[in-house]
């Protein structure tokens, strides 16, 4: 017989953990499954500077684990294990965690996450936090009055190059095509910045470093195959991402690339009884704090569904 579960939360970051922390005060008995990436992307981020109540900032991983703590000390249950199915045609809903076992639950909260795209390049792995990163608006500033580089065509990586130059001595902009996708807005205002210099029809050959760090770039041009070097110390990826959302797809109302709609004002989703939070439904903020005040609102959105259908 499937265990049943009062409040299930799929997923580790910093909305899951604050759901977890929020649904276990409310005696919701949640049970959290971690994913594939427990902790989700800040277990790959180094300093987190810009997160309230840390004066002198923290790491990633601490900080996951701090959080982690926090929720396991009001009582959640934490558990390894990926969500791979969901049936949430039936009430309640059906969960199935690695592939065997199923669980029921009354309510569900997703807070899956997103992932960065990346290049797919060895030494854009091997810099991976020591120059490389996926957020501009996380690592900018560890690059004041520095050369970096950021590349993208759309509107995420126009941005990103607009807010790096503010901080930045200048910023390369590696596009693939001859053409910015970014909205005619966004391509003025990084066209008529003198700190951004846009390098067109090129691809990233390799990220260099000196073991410790990023120490450059090396460009190739599409057509002509030449390649140069560029000499910068932080290299950026703009290049999107893909919230960790498959599983849900025929029964939650996504937008085009995956991403959970709720409702306006809340974290409801299309389905009564499952709630959305953090960077699965959110493709416009995707910040630590932001994530976990989604989190907040889905385990009070569960905790109010809950007590009105006398589920409590």
């Amino acid at each position: 017989m499937a265990e049943h579960i009062k409040c299930l939360i799929i997923g580790s970051g910093p909305a899951g953990y604050t759901a977890a922390i929020y649904a276990s005060r409310a005696g919701l008995a949640p049970v959290m499954y971690q994913g594939s990436q427990p902790g989700g992307q800040l277990t790959i981020t180094n300093d987190v500077e810009n997160f309230p109540g840390y004066p002198e900032g923290i790491q990633g991983p601490e900080m996951m684990q701090d959080l982690e703590k926090q929720a396991r000390r009001f009582g959640t249950d934490v558990r390894y294990g990926l969500a791979t199915s969901v049936d949430f045609a039936t009430s309640p809903k059906k969960v199935t965690i690695d592939g065997a076992t199923e669980i029921t639950a009354d309510s569900v909260i997703i807070a899956t996450g997103a992932s960065a795209k990346w290049l797919g390049l060895e030494s854009e792995q091997k810099y991976n936090g020591l120059g490389v990163s996926a957020c501009a608006v996380c690592d900018g500033f560890f690059f004041r009055n520095q050369e970096v580089a950021i590349v993208g065509g759309g509107d995420t990586a126009a941005e990103e190059a607009t807010y790096l130059a503010n901080l930045c001595a200048k910023v390369h902009m590696i596009v693939r095509r001859d053409e910015l996708r970014a909205s005619l807005i966004m391509q003025k205002r990084v066209k008529n910045n003198p700190k951004i210099e846009i390098h067109w029809l090129s691809e990233t050959e390799e990220i260099l470093g000196d073991g410790n760090g990023v120490t450059g770039v090396r460009i190739k041009n599409v057509n002509t195959g030449e390649s140069k070097e560029l000499p910068v110390t932080g290299f950026f990826v703009a290049i999107g991402h893909k919230p960790n959302t498959d599983i849900f797809k025929g029964f939650l109302d996504m937008d085009e690339a995956g991403y959970i709609q709720t409702v306006k004002g809340s974290t409801n989703t299309n389905i009564e009884g499952v709630f959305a939070c953090g960077d699965a439904q959110d493709n416009i903020y995707r910040q630590a704090v932001t994530a976990a005040g989604t989190g907040c609102m889905a385990a009070l959105d569960a905790e109010r569904w809950l007590a009105a259908n006398e589920l409590h």
